[in-house]
């Protein structure tokens, strides 16, 4: 049961301050009334008792979500005598003074009522945001230092050189390309978040230079807690972008979990002789990125109340745009390399793709786009996730920067993005082709190192 305003959010807090939830109900409404649940049904093992403040001054801008067997009944479609009727009353209904209340009338009603939140903000339900969940790559690299190598020679690109996806040679023209990935909540839109896991997801299919053509959900969700709306909003933002993508959803696995999770396992094709690995990058090769970073700032800032809402929009925009005219961009220009920029954030991929082609990089700070207004998110501590802390933390290792490069830049280079851009290594000569902004370039050099000035 929620309060919805006339935009149609809705406040599920059970103690709703006004400012508490920047945004949800108007910062304007200051005036606070109060709804009870009254008669539960003791058969109804889903209801609970939920009492609510509301912030609302003109109460025909407020009213009532009610959830009856899973379905919402919607102000328009129930009068005031239903919502009596199934044992729900309002206190203090014109007045906003606390001597207007009058004490309700307990109802009892036949037909259980689930109080399932319909707006419930979904970046409240997990440990962390998007990609900035991820394991750290330094303590991934520790729990798959023991595992033997795959020996099977159809397996063009495996996990040995942390690329974005796993390439399987079927015939001489053919190669399958495989990948999976997925996260916690990163927005509290369940619409928004299905569609950044999904092009989240394809990216790293895009990222190897092949064109996705299957996916499979992944799903952890709890329905008892959650409901099966949300979950509904989730599956279909990914739906809208794979749809974009021409991509099929097959099918795909669930499991009930509270902290809720989604993306999607996306299989491509490619020629063989095509694939563009992290690994083909060559000195003298110029380094392009094609979309702005510092979506981790902005969704960190936003969980926790610091980010105004033309910001998030800007970020969502970045994360939901598909990466896949970047990626043909690069195959035309002849790209030898390229990955995608995510959870270990630009220095952390930057820093796999040079090991991996036995170079090192060289990166100009204020060349790297960023997304408008992240540069003050970036100076405050409040902002930065763990996983971008993690991420910071491990390129000590490798990077060396110029004294003139600000903390803010540092701490937006080492950002846990999710589903950001290209990073695409292009010949020299064909870098007027190359898609995205010029940040730097290869050199020859110790694997892996990057020098930021």
């Amino acid at each position: 049961i929620g309060v919805e305003d006339h935009a149609g959010r809705v406040d599920h807090g059970s103690k709703a301050s006004v400012g508490q939830q920047p945004g949800a109900l108007g910062d304007h409404l200051t005036e606070h009334r109060r709804i009870g649940v009254h008669g539960i049904s003791r058969l109804d093992s889903l209801a609970k008792l939920i009492q609510l403040f509301p912030r609302g001054i003109d109460c025909g801008r407020v009213g009532y979500v009610v959830h009856r067997r899973g379905k919402a009944l919607h102000r328009r479609e129930r009068p005031k005598p239903l919502l009596n009727g199934i044992g729900l009353r309002t206190l203090g209904e014109v007045g906003h003074s606390p001597s207007s209340h009058r004490t309700p009338e307990r109802r009892e009603y036949s037909q259980p009522v689930a109080t399932t939140p319909e707006r419930v903000r979904l970046t409240t339900l997990s440990h962390g945001a998007g990609c900035a969940c991820k394991i750290s790559a330094a303590d991934l690299r520790e729990a798959l230092r023991d595992l033997p190598a795959p020996a099977d020679p159809s397996l063009l690109v495996g996990a040995a050189t942390a690329d974005d996806a796993a390439v399987y040679r079927l015939r001489p023209d053919l190669a399958l390309v495989q990948s999976a990935d997925f996260f916690t909540p990163i927005v509290d839109d369940p619409y928004d978040f299905g569609r950044i896991a999904a092009a989240n997801a394809m990216s790293d299919i895009y990222a190897m230079g092949a064109e996705p053509m299957l996916a499979l959900n992944l799903v952890a969700f709890s329905l008892a807690e959650h409901g099966h709306e949300i979950l509904g909003e989730i599956l279909r933002g990914g739906q809208e972008l794979a749809d974009l993508a021409g991509v099929a959803i097959g099918g795909g696995h669930s499991i009930d979990d509270p902290e809720p999770k989604y993306g999607m396992s996306v299989t491509g094709t490619v020629h063989p002789g095509a694939v563009i690995t992290n690994a083909g990058g060559r000195p003298g090769d110029q380094l392009f990125l094609t979309k702005p970073i510092g979506g981790g700032l902005v969704t960190t800032a936003a969980k926790r109340g610091l980010a105004d809402e033309a910001l998030i929009d800007r970020a969502i925009a970045v994360m939901t745009e598909l990466n896949a005219d970047a990626s043909r961009a690069a195959v035309a220009a002849d790209a030898n390399a390229m990955t995608d920029v995510t959870g270990f954030g630009l220095l952390g991929h930057l820093h796999e793709l040079c090991a991996a082609s036995g170079v090192t990089a060289q990166v100009q700070a204020a060349a790297v786009p960023a997304i408008e207004g992240v540069d003050t998110l970036a100076a405050d501590e409040r902002c930065v996730a763990g996983g971008s802390k993690r991420n910071a933390a491990d390129a000590e290792r490798f990077t060396y920067w110029s004294p003139e490069v600000s903390p803010g830049r540092r701490v937006l280079l080492t950002d846990a993005m999710t589903s950001g851009g290209l990073l695409v290594a292009v010949p020299a000569e064909r870098s007027s082709e190359a898609p995205g902004v010029r940040i730097g370039e290869l050199v020859e050099g110790p694997p892996g190192e990057i020098r930021v000035a």
